[in-house]
């Protein structure tokens, strides 16, 4: 054990000794030992490698696109107000552009969403301490989701398929529905109610072909249909309402009324 503590001890004085040697020195960088450089190298390195395979997965997606992808991106850019160059680098740099694929597929996926509202970005701070702080901002973004993994807080843009058959660049236009509903500030039953009373209910009210039912809007079940849809937007509204109108109980400062009791008495006064 004496031993064991001299070979320490004599360890860290020769470590104290070449600290202070290089602290003297005339550059700074001599007081870093070379594993710390080299761990800065590469970690630049891995940094570079990281984005040239990121552009590489972005020119490989792009290539990719075709007249199916573009009727997406004419809708997406037209409903949320975008050019569809911005619509286009959104989507080949989503982690998520696979979703799209499974979309086209035959018997794929039956929806394709997209959500475009405020997002937390990470920025470091320009006045920031030496502790590195970093301020969250609030950015407008348009990403692919699966719509159950983020909140909802603004616009939902969103592709159904019609049938399962696989879409290609001919029969896009038939295959999918493009539709959007509005949940600023995470306003959902709003949203859905405007998008149902607005959009939806006229729609099918003017809705002539109802392919095997020949009689159209004259048909029992049909005006059933309808009538249920419109007694669902008035269960809507009615939830809206209450939840909008709740009542809120004021917060009461009960200090002034127990501060001054003394006794028994004060007590049942106060009651």
């Amino acid at each position: 054990t004496e031993s064991k503590y001299h070979r320490h001890g004599g360890s860290l004085k020769t470590r104290s000794t070449e600290l202070g040697s290089a602290v003297t020195g005339s550059s700074l960088n001599t007081v870093l030992p070379a594993s710390a450089c080299k761990s800065i190298i590469l970690s630049s390195e891995s940094r570079k490698e990281l984005a040239k395979q990121a552009k590489a997965t972005k020119e490989e997606r792009r290539a990719q696109i075709d007249g199916r992808h573009r009727y997406l991106i004419s809708r997406l850019a037209d409903g949320l107000d975008l050019s569809e160059q911005q619509v286009e680098e959104t989507i080949i740099s989503d982690e998520k552009f696979q979703l799209i694929e499974q979309f086209f597929a035959p018997s794929g996926l039956k929806k394709l969403l997209f959500f475009y509202q405020d997002v937390l970005q990470q920025k470091l701070n320009a006045s920031s301490k030496s502790d590195g702080s970093t301020n969250s901002l609030p950015q407008k973004k348009l990403f692919i989701t699966m719509g159950s993994t983020e909140d909802f807080t603004g616009t939902c843009a969103f592709f159904l398929r019609t049938s399962d058959e696989v879409v290609t660049a001919s029969n896009v236009s038939q295959e999918v529905n493009f539709g959007m509903f509005d949940c600023t500030n995470g306003n959902i039953l709003q949203g859905l109610e405007f998008f149902l009373s607005q959009i939806m209910i006229p729609a099918l009210k003017s809705q002539q072909n109802w392919g095997a039912v020949k009689e159209g809007l004259r048909n029992s079940q049909i005006q059933e249909f309808l009538y249920s849809v419109d007694k669902f937007v008035g269960t809507l509204s009615s939830s809206r309402q209450n939840i909008e109108d709740k009542i809120q109980l004021t917060k009461v400062d009960i200090d002034i009324y127990v501060r001054n009791l003394q006794n028994p008495s004060d007590y049942i006064t106060a009651g």
